[in-house]
């Protein structure tokens, strides 16, 4: 069941509540990979004491509540808050004085029945074909080495598939001897259509490696891709694609760019915040969601449970899947010493932060929870036991 409809604002229910009533029935009727099985449990299990907690008692009226402890999945939305502001403070000192560019590599429609399939694999060969892209347009174009830090992001307003790439990436790059700073122009990177013409040739070579070595899991969905002659006129079909990479308009400076990674690099496909109303009866689930076609206009949407969860799955990362990558002046190895050398290069010092000013720009800091009793909203409580998380809870009973 499928209905979209207008819609003004409404007030939020948890994520977890939504997950402890769909996954008893969800698990019983799909087979899930052990990964989306312990992040669906985790986040079922967001708000109750089935991840153990904190019990207090307040000081002033006696009485106890408890508190539970967040499941630190990094597909919750609550849990990456806090996670995204302290990347996000790391972040301020390695981002230079320059013009920044965002590019955007999509993948064609037609790949992303083999994507689901193959998440681990088409994820890192798009990061290196990317990346790879750019630095060699910086080498070749500028005889420079750029900075670019690289972005996942797969889904879209309706939790559908939609895969885009988004990349920061400098305006300039120390020289290949080191000794020079190379700026670029303003409002001027590189052509889009040559970078599509070398990032499709890329993408293309390492996805027929893959099929040549054999790693690849077909979708059981015609045509047979595991059958040579059907995979080569597959895969000509949207090799011959002639737009893919697209530019949008460059970053306003060093804090329109904090400003961008503070939105994007921690978000989950869905909010608790866009979550309206959950019908046990009916089985079904309604969310908001933006509608692009529409204008932006605010929309909608109601699926039944299990198409829920279907659709969340298709964006559960691999284990250990790294989804912000650095690469250049700005990858992990060497990054304190090419960041100080392009500073120097620069002329730039980095300012000391001003007094009374927070180190943490355009991401509001997550305070910890006051010391405050619900109860009496006196504001002391002490701490009276702790209860530690069960190794095998059941995460939708919240007893």
């Amino acid at each position: 069941m499928t209905g979209c409809s207008a819609t003004g604002q409404t007030e939020a229910i948890p994520w977890g509540q939504v997950g402890r009533a769909a996954l008893p029935d969800f698990t019983q009727t799909h087979r899930l990979p052990v990964h989306h099985w312990k992040v669906l449990h985790a986040l079922a299990a967001g708000h109750t004491a089935a991840l153990g907690g904190h019990q207090y008692q307040g000081t002033h009226c006696g009485q106890e509540h408890f508190v539970p402890h967040s499941c630190g999945n990094r597909h919750c939305a609550s849990c990456q808050r806090l996670k995204g502001a302290q990347w996000l403070e790391q972040q301020t000192e390695h981002v230079l004085p320059i013009p920044y560019f965002h590019i955007v590599f999509p993948l064609p429609h037609e790949l992303n029945p083999l994507i689901q399939h193959n998440q681990g694999r088409l994820y890192s060969l798009w990061f290196s074909s990317a990346t790879a892209t750019l630095l060699e347009f910086g080498r070749n174009n500028l005889q420079a080495t750029l900075g670019l830090t690289a972005g996942l992001h797969t889904w879209g307003q309706n939790l559908g598939d939609h895969y885009p790439l988004h990349c920061v990436v400098s305006g300039g790059g120390v020289s290949l001897d080191g000794q020079t700073w190379v700026a670029l122009r303003p409002q001027w990177l590189f052509p889009v259509r040559a970078l599509s013409v070398v990032f499709r040739a890329k993408f293309r070579d390492g996805l027929q490696a893959l099929f040549d070595q054999h790693p690849l899991q077909f979708p059981r969905v015609p045509p047979d891709l595991s059958e040579p002659t059907a995979w080569a006129r597959w895969r000509r079909r949207w090799a011959r694609r002639k737009g893919v990479v697209y530019a949008k308009r460059p970053f306003a400076g060093p804090q329109a760019v904090l400003a961008y990674l503070g939105r994007y690099t921690h978000r989950v496909a869905l909010t608790n915040s866009r979550l309206e109303a959950l019908a046990l009866q009916d089985g079904t689930v309604a969310f908001r969601y933006k509608d692009y076609a529409r204008g932006s206009q605010i929309r909608s949407m109601t699926l039944r449970l299990e198409e829920f969860l279907r659709r969340f799955c298709l964006h559960i990362l691999p284990p250990r899947f790294v989804k912000i990558r650095h690469y250049g002046l700005l990858a992990n190895r060497d990054r304190p010493a090419r960041i100080a050398q392009a500073r120097a290069l620069l002329a730039q010092v980095p300012p000391p932060p001003e007094p009374g000013q927070p180190t943490v720009l355009y991401v509001q800091p997550v305070e910890p929870p006051a010391l405050v009793c619900p109860h009496c909203a006196h504001p002391t409580r002490v701490l009276i036991r702790v209860l530690n998380r069960p190794k095998t809870p059941a995460v939708w009973d919240p007893s």
